[in-house]
């Protein structure tokens, strides 16, 4: 809907709108959607299929970075947008124009994906967002919408919605109260979890090098194999997310999305990084995956600082390979098996029928060097007075070190 009235908006300032539909996958009618734009006032218009890029580009990396912001938003929107403003920023030299628009309010987390994208690749090109120089509310957008023969799809009246390969975004109307639980009209992607098969569903996922590549044994590119497992997992109410989150513009925002596939997908992926992945390569991942989240949350994709943690997370997943087993129960993702020619586990070790167990003698060297720091610390702080003494500590007394021979 912001983008249509912007449109007509931009001819009543007597400005040459030329417009921009990108596809990444939120299965829209795209001729329809051109010609809104030029019943709108559009003297031009591209429609652009960028679905493979989408998910090779932007998707990917999500993965492999486990990438949910505040642990809990996987970020469809979030990573649409840069790769929306690039091909704005292109378009804008092919046609000679001198501004870039965009219909993101000054509320939201859009503004700041696109500005900062687009004045990254080209400093010199004007960023305008209608809609925060206008300041309608959606009923007086409507109103405005209707006063000047737009049509303006009945489904945009109650939720503003934003949809990709990786996700849906629903916002508005009820949800907007943080107490009230989500109407299930607002979904489409997913079934209630209550409604779901009582039967469960298994998937054998087969990851390379930290992508999924495989869904049973079949082989598929990623789009394809996102929109087959966003329909399989739905289908059994997996991936409603509906969490308080904090937003680049200083406030909280109740926030509902579906995500099935990407909800399954980064599941896996966890549970098979952690079956290969040393126990520093985790901890120090997690950080790493953190940031880059955030990195692409907040806007800042062309921070040169995402770009070093994406080669950092890519190195780290170059061996993880192998295939992840699911299950899908109403509602919830559970990791049943993994396997990987990588993996670091071994039963040898860590079998407790016939497994390694070290001697009586090693585990109590072990505990006592391992626990070292901890020891020696209490004491010291156990032994010195509270307050109003100088001077150096005692030695602390009767603590052992060393087990005797």
């Amino acid at each position: 809907m912001d983008t249509t009235v912007a449109i007509k908006w931009f001819q009543d300032q007597g400005v040459e709108v030329v417009t921009l539909t990108a596809n990444v996958g939120q299965k829209a009618d795209m001729r329809s959607i051109e010609e809104r734009a030029y019943q709108a006032g559009a003297v031009k218009h591209y429609s652009l299929d960028l679905i493979s890029e989408f998910a090779e580009r932007f998707v990917a990396p999500a993965i492999r970075a486990n990438a949910l912001y505040e642990g809990k938003y996987p970020l469809s929107s979030a990573l649409s947008r840069p790769l929306i403003a690039e091909k704005l920023v292109e378009i804008a030299h092919k046609e000679g124009a001198d501004a870039v628009a965009h219909g993101c309010t000054s509320k939201g987390n859009d503004q700041v994906r696109f500005d900062v994208t687009v004045k990254a690749l080209d400093p010199n090109l004007e960023v305008i967002a209608p809609t925060r120089i206008w300041k309608w509310t959606r009923k007086e957008e409507l109103e405005y919408a209707k006063l000047k023969g737009l049509d303006i799809p009945e489904t945009h009246s109650k939720y503003s919605v934003d949809q990709n390969l990786w996700g849906r975004s629903i916002e508005g109307g009820e949800l907007e109260d943080p107490w009230a639980e989500p109407p299930e009209e607002a979904f489409e992607w997913t079934v209630n979890p209550e409604k779901a098969p009582d039967e469960p569903m298994y998937l054998n996922i087969w990851f390379e090098k930290g992508i999924p590549t495989s869904l049973n044994d079949r082989r598929l590119d990623l789009p394809e194999l996102v929109s087959e497992l966003n329909k399989m997992a739905g289908e059994h109410g997996v991936g409603r997310v509906d969490h308080m989150e904090s937003r680049v513009i200083g406030f909280k925002s109740r926030e509902v999305y579906e995500a099935p596939a990407a909800i399954t997908l980064i599941e896996a992926h966890k549970d098979l990084e952690k079956a290969i992945l040393s126990r520093r390569e985790l901890k120090f991942k997690s950080l790493a995956d953190n940031e880059w989240t955030n990195l692409v949350y907040e806007g800042l994709w062309a921070d040169p600082l995402r770009e070093s943690l994406e080669e950092f997370i890519a190195k780290l997943n170059h061996y993880v390979t192998g295939e992840v087993r699911i299950k899908l129960y109403k509602g919830s993702v559970i990791v049943v098996g993994r396997s990987s020619p990588y993996s670091a586990y071994s039963k040898e070790i860590a079998g407790y029928d016939e497994g390694w167990y070290p001697s009586d003698e090693e585990a109590r060297g072990f505990i006592q060097a391992w626990g070292l720091h901890t020891l020696t610390t209490r004491a010291a702080r156990r032994d010195v007075p509270k307050i109003g003494i100088r001077g150096t500590a005692p030695v602390a007394k009767g603590v052992y070190f060393f087990h005797e021979a």
